[in-house]
């Protein structure tokens, strides 16, 4: 018994996409001058600021300064590890060779998630009455702030065609 398996538009060797074109110098630097990117320190500032009104809000709102900790270091613990991590990739931004730029790259978040997970297992440790899902709300707020961040980016009038 043999299985045939229907032929599809998306079997054939012919693709209907342009080959890739690599881009001259100069080509790449238009692109870069059109395309700005995202100071990493722009992120880490809107992480602590979301983590401190996360952090004042909790305390606003249930009055309890417990859970106002625990939200300010789950926010911490992202912010922390998020600044040595900007620190150390602009440190190494003339890298020789486009290796040792993602060897760094790799490295520097390595530490950031060793440094993360140390932070989240000394928790109830360093805060008194620890509050986990405020720790974890505190948390993950801070942590999808990078969308925020790269969405209200300084935008050109050029755009990339």
């Amino acid at each position: 018994m043999s299985i045939i398996a229907p032929v599809s538009e998306f079997d054939s060797d012919e693709s209907e996409e342009p080959a890739f074109k690599q881009l001259s110098a100069a080509e790449a630097q238009v692109l870069r001058e059109q395309q700005p990117m995202v100071s990493p320190w722009r992120v880490v500032l809107w992480q602590a600021l979301v983590g401190l009104v996360m952090a004042l809000a909790t305390w606003g709102l249930t009055r309890k300064p417990a859970l106002a900790w625990s939200t300010a270091y789950g926010a911490l613990a992202v912010l922390v590890p998020a600044a040595l991590f900007a620190r150390g990739l602009l440190r190494q931004r003339k890298a020789a060779s486009a290796g040792s730029a993602l060897a760094g790259f790799v490295m520097w978040e390595i530490v950031k998630i060793a440094l993360t997970v140390a932070m989240l297992v000394a928790a109830p440790r360093l805060v008194l009455n620890l509050n986990w899902l405020a720790l974890l709300a505190g948390f993950v707020v801070t942590m999808k702030v990078h969308w925020v961040a790269i969405w209200l980016r300084p935008k050109h009038k050029n755009s990339v065609k």
